[in-house]
């Protein structure tokens, strides 16, 4: 049996969707099992992108069973339009290669309505979400209230239910958040029945299915969409997202026991970055932090927005270690560093005579926080062509050990580029042999 979690270690986009597509070459099943259609992924194949917000990584390997976990939210109407450009791309996109767990729930318009009229209402105090409805699903679940993807297989008992939330939502949209935006049922019902009827197949028991596929000895590659730092509970509160991003999640969104996971697998940048909103103690403001956004290409993959670029945080990096049960770290993006002079890492925070080696708690506590850095020698070469360990210039082998010895977490493989090849193994253990040649 091997099952992998594989997360992000920082605030996202730290390139989780290219590994888990390199991990699947040896899998059978790849689940996501948080999120929705909030968070993207870029895979290139061949010189290909390939860009995803819901479907799990594992879509472009033939023969990979992909499953949407019961911690998932998902908005029918963007999973059908993906499900479309894949299958277009020459993906199999047919029922029982791709999974809709039967407990997991959906965004309808209402949510996403819902989502954009907050946001408004908060003005300079905006958290910074995507608008896309996430977190009105996610409390709709919690309310005891949402649509589940069961509720596709019985399209007539689901009708009045989705009338009654219409009426809420707009009651809410109107009177609490001052908003002229209102949804219209008829039109959400018409779209929602012709989106139940090309789904249904596809809604399945995913936690069985999983059992099932352990006791055959299967490969079982889990999915995170949002870093750690995005957390929930434990990320950077209340910048964060409306889910469960830590390896933690793994297990409850997707219906399986923690004794199953067998390895946590962290992805990181070789420098940060964070979209939105937020505490961000080593961001870059000047035009070294504009270059790395323009030669990193940091935009985001869903909603285009630019992210604020930084140097590389070990602080951060130790709390995602932690709380995720991190084994070896992946990192990212190596190539983008190529032509500093030099480069920083953050090994502390100090505020006034106090040190830090872990993020503060609350916002406040973020102001006059001040980051202490080593700094290491840049390097000049191009990364791009490098296949092997040898082929990396002293420099950039001495930052890799740093950043492992600064996080206490082996790094296990480094990326240069986006391609699946540009993957250069550094410590591979025994656990992840198994999913790469």
């Amino acid at each position: 049996m091997s099952c992998i979690v594989i997360v992000g270690a920082q605030w996202g986009d730290e390139g989780k969707g290219k590994f888990v597509d390199v991990f699947t070459e040896r899998a059978d099943w790849v689940v996501r099992f948080q999120g929705g259609n909030n968070a993207g992924h870029t895979i290139v194949v061949d010189g290909v992108k390939t860009a995803l917000s819901l479907l799990p990584s594992g879509i472009l390997r033939p023969g990979v069973k992909c499953l949407l976990g019961a911690g998932v939210v998902l908005n029918p109407s963007v999973l059908i339009s993906e499900m479309e450009r894949v299958r277009a791309a020459g993906a199999d996109t047919s029922p029982g290669r791709i999974v809709l767990d039967r407990d997991a729930h959906l965004v309808l318009d209402y949510h996403v309505a819902i989502d954009k009229a907050r946001e408004r209402a908060r003005g300079s105090g905006r958290i910074g979400t995507t608008g896309r409805g996430i977190g009105p699903a996610y409390e709709d679940r919690s309310q005891r209230s949402g649509i589940r993807c069961a509720d596709l297989l019985y399209p007539d008992l689901m009708r009045e239910r989705v009338r009654a939330h219409v009426e809420e939502k707009n009651k809410i949209l109107g009177l609490v958040l001052g908003s002229d935006a209102q949804v219209d049922f008829a039109s959400v019902w018409e779209r929602l029945e012709q989106e139940a009827s090309i789904l249904a197949p596809y809604v399945g028991n995913g936690s069985k299915l999983l059992h099932d596929a352990m006791k055959r000895g299967e490969r079982i590659i889990f999915e995170g969409a949002q870093g750690v730092l995005l957390d929930q509970i434990h990320g950077t509160y209340p910048f964060v997202t409306s889910s469960s991003t830590i390896a933690g999640g793994a297990a409850i969104g997707s219906g399986v026991g923690p004794r199953h996971i067998d390895s946590v697998v962290g992805i990181a940048k070789a420098y940060t970055t964070r979209v939105g909103e937020g505490p961000f103690p080593t961001e870059i403001i000047d035009a070294t932090g504009e270059e790395l956004r323009q030669r990193g290409h940091e935009f985001g993959t869903i909603t285009g927005r630019p992210r604020r670029c930084g140097w590389l945080d070990a602080v951060a990096l130790r709390r995602a270690v932690r709380i995720s049960g991190i084994d070896s770290l992946i990192l990212t993006k190596l190539d983008v560093l190529t032509g500093l002079r030099s480069i920083k890492v953050c090994t502390a925070y100090r505020r006034n005579s106090e040190v830090l080696d872990d993020l503060p708690a609350l916002v406040h506590e973020f102001e006059g926080l001040e980051s202490e850095y080593i700094e290491l020698d840049g390097w000049e070469d191009d990364l791009r062509g490098a296949r092997r360990w040898e082929e990396l210039p002293s420099s950039v082998q001495r930052y890799i050990v740093e950043i492992s010895k600064l996080i206490e977490c082996p790094v296990s493989f480094v990326s240069v580029g986006p391609g699946r090849e540009a993957t250069i193994p550094v410590n591979v253990n025994q656990v992840l042999q198994g999913f790469i040649r």
